[in-house]
């Protein structure tokens, strides 16, 4: 069994001597696939690889992938921009004689945007590519903790579904059963009804009773629908039971368990049908639920 399911989240962190990240991957349900790669300024060329790396990984859901990278204090530095600050300093001298105000202090002096310049440090292009080798690596990491987090969840959902087809199951045996389906249980009913609209029971023909039973017996027959949906749940088995991706084929085939269901509803003429009936909707419809979240 290998079911999975198309919500999970892992997170892994990474650092080496210049900078710690962390790759985040959170997984939803959906019709297809996507990839939405959001990368810190300067990694935008690793968008390429990740999207590969999640196709890899993943067949279906919209999947979210983010990279937060931190610098170590040690590699940024500070740099005064004195002529930019010469130029500040004389418009702040000039604007404090025009209005008589006192002139601002360094501190506000030095918060005008332009005078200090924040800067990192320049490193090796080796290093930076064996930074982005690690990060990579860290990502497969990642990629491997969301698959297992699905392959989790979706063995709980296995035990959910198998449990929904048995109790399909028990019902469609219940409807098979159900005496309300017989000849003679709707020949009766005909015949009571009948009775409660004519005084001259004697006045019916016999073989005019016995064609109008054949006819309603004949609407009420879910022989066939009962038949596909034993098929149903002999497909659905298999499915459940596969190694490769299933969810559009159990998507499918819940919509076909619900057209049965409706029919068997549509053609019940006994109160059990009925509720048997119900019943089943009521199964299928949980069972529809939870096809929406497999891979």
């Amino acid at each position: 069994m290998t079911l999975n399911s198309m919500t999970g989240f892992a997170r892994v962190d990474g650092a080496d001597e210049r900078c710690s990240w962390y790759w985040e991957i959170r997984t939803v349900n959906s019709k297809g696939f996507d990839v939405r790669a959001r990368l810190p300024v300067g990694y935008d060329a690793l968008e390429p690889k990740v999207r590969k790396a999640c196709g890899d990984r993943l067949k279906r859901g919209n999947c979210t992938v983010n990279l937060f990278i931190q610098r170590d204090a040690g590699g940024v530095g500070v740099q005064l921009n004195e002529t930019v600050l010469q130029d500040v300093v004389q418009v702040a001298e000039r604007a404090a004689e025009l209005s008589g105000l006192p002139k601002p202090d360094l501190g506000t002096l030095l918060n005008v945007r332009g005078v200090l310049d924040v800067t990192e440090g320049r490193e090796d292009d080796d290093v930076r590519t064996a930074r982005q080798t690690t990060i990579l690596a860290d990502l497969e990491k990642t990629l491997t903790a969301v698959v297992h987090a699905r392959r989790e969840e979706g063995a709980r959902m296995f035990a959910v579904l198998s449990g929904h087809i048995d109790t399909v199951e028990v019902l469609v045996d219940k409807l098979e059963m159900a005496p309300g389906r017989t000849l003679e249980v709707i020949r009766d009913k005909f015949q009571a009804r009948l009775d409660r609209l004519m005084d001259d029971r004697d006045g019916i023909d016999p073989h005019r009773l016995h064609q109008e039973v054949v006819l309603l017996a004949t609407k009420a027959d879910i022989d066939e629908e009962l038949a596909r949906l034993k098929s149903h749940i002999v497909g659905a088995r298999d499915l459940l039971s596969s190694t490769e991706p299933v969810g559009r084929q159990m998507d499918f085939l819940a919509q076909e368990f619900n057209r049965e269901a409706n029919t068997v509803c549509s053609k019940a003429n006994e109160e059990t049908v009925t509720q048997l009936g119900m019943q089943l909707k009521t199964v299928i419809d949980q069972f529809r639920e939870q096809v929406q979240n497999i891979e």
